[in-house]
């Protein structure tokens, strides 16, 4: 099985995160509830708020899975919005370290983030929206000229008045 290379792992946090500012920063009474139908025939449809479920997914799944250290820049950094000045400076250490923890971090919550079973964070439509249940669209193959089953494209006709 082939592996994303460490920049899209990187890049595919970054969306995340910036959803998951999106969700932070927005007015409350903006949460949409959305009707999420389930699996199976005796189980009804369940009442979720998407925003709020993310937001909680997303803290949730970078603590369990962070070390203290990594954890401790992942919520002053990421969370808490400080940038590098202030984050080497409350954590002990320098610019260089800093950078690179910060891209560890990315690379291993982006992985994760992608890889979560059975609900991943990533893509973010399926996760907002459910995955797609539409099969993918089969080529449709055009009659050749001169085939004695093809016929001309008629536009549609529509009543006149």
């Amino acid at each position: 099985m082939l592996s994303p290379c460490n920049c899209v792992l990187r890049s595919i946090f970054r969306i995340c995160h910036d959803r998951f500012v999106k969700c932070v920063s927005q007015e409350r009474h903006q949460s949409r509830i959305s009707l999420e139908p389930q699996v199976g025939r005796n189980r009804p449809n369940t009442w979720g708020r998407k925003d709020e479920e993310f937001i909680a997914d997303f803290c949730l799944v970078s603590r369990r899975n962070l070390t203290e250290e990594e954890h401790k820049l992942f919520r002053y950094h990421f969370l808490l919005g400080a940038d590098w000045k202030l984050c080497t400076r409350k954590l002990g250490i320098d610019r260089g370290n800093f950078f690179h923890a910060v891209y560890r971090i990315e690379q291993k919550l982006g992985r994760l983030f992608r890889e979560l079973t059975p609900y991943p964070l990533f893509p973010l439509d399926d996760y907002f929206h459910g995955p797609s249940r539409q099969p993918p669209a089969s080529a449709t193959v055009l009659p050749r000229e001169g085939d004695a089953t093809a016929r001309p494209l008629l536009p549609p006709i529509g009543k006149t008045a």
